[in-house]
């Protein structure tokens, strides 16, 4: 963790661009931080910065539930939780034996495999028809499909945005209760990851030190994103964050 405490000024610029990305996404588009993500992960070893960035996508949540703690479904999140569990389990048990070489990796396909399933998630949003109902046996599939797959990324990566993005798209959420419901849902599992991650060595003294000198960049980019979330042309951008994800992946397995 030594690399932590000896930054750069481009490094730590960054990183702190990352910080503002996150708050951002938080309050305007939910899985772009997935961009912030490949930075802290270039920028620091791959293991270690996602323990880095857990407090700032903390921070992040907090904003985002106090912008819109009013819109949040939480039958759905009830519906989430026990599967989500599973996979920041089994996530766990990956980060026990994943030296920083498998992580970078593991953390570079991940993010490819997010921009796919991004572009997918836009294309078969605009082609179906009804979505599926969360109440339906069809859609409690899902929850839990999805619940599985969102921990398991989260926990290894903090890349689970784009897979919850997805499933609430999919579960027919409009703008308001998609940011409402996804602000609990990441302020909660992220919150429950901290005894894990401190118990990897991903949390520590050097980490929280240089998250305290991040998290300040966070309410900026929160406060953007509050302005921007009815003005965004949302395809643009998120044709942007998928480009970037992209790079940022290949460049993790590259290295």
């Amino acid at each position: 963790m030594n690399t932590i405490t000896h930054l750069t000024g481009w490094e730590f610029a960054a990183l702190a661009c990352a910080a503002v990305l996150v708050g951002f996404s938080k309050t305007a588009v939910s899985g772009a931080n997935t961009v912030s993500l490949a930075i802290f992960a270039a920028v620091l070893p791959a293991r270690a910065s996602t323990g880095v960035l857990l407090p700032i996508l903390i921070a992040g949540d907090v904003l985002a539930v106090l912008t819109y703690r009013r819109h949040a479904h939480w039958p759905t999140l009830w519906r989430l939780f026990p599967a989500v569990a599973v996979g920041v389990v089994a996530g766990t048990a990956f980060l026990t034996w994943a030296d920083d070489a498998v992580v970078r990796t593991s953390i570079g396909a991940i993010l490819l495999f997010m921009a796919a399933v991004t572009v997918w998630r836009r294309r078969t949003a605009e082609a179906a028809a009804e979505p599926d109902g969360v109440a339906t046996r069809a859609g409690r599939i899902k929850a839990r499909s999805y619940g599985v797959l969102g921990g398991f990324t989260t926990m290894v990566a903090n890349a689970g945005g784009p897979v919850m993005s997805m499933y609430l798209l999919s579960a027919g959420f409009r703008k308001l209760g998609f940011l409402g419901t996804s602000a609990f849902f990441f302020l909660i599992v992220n919150v429950s990851k901290v005894p894990f991650s401190v118990g990897l060595g991903l949390i520590d003294a050097r980490s929280l030190l240089l998250d305290a000198t991040l998290v300040a960049f966070v309410v900026p980019g929160a406060l953007l994103g509050k302005w921007a979330v009815d003005r965004i042309n949302q395809r643009l951008f998120e044709q942007l964050v998928i480009a970037a994800t992209v790079v940022g992946g290949l460049q993790l397995l590259l290295r």
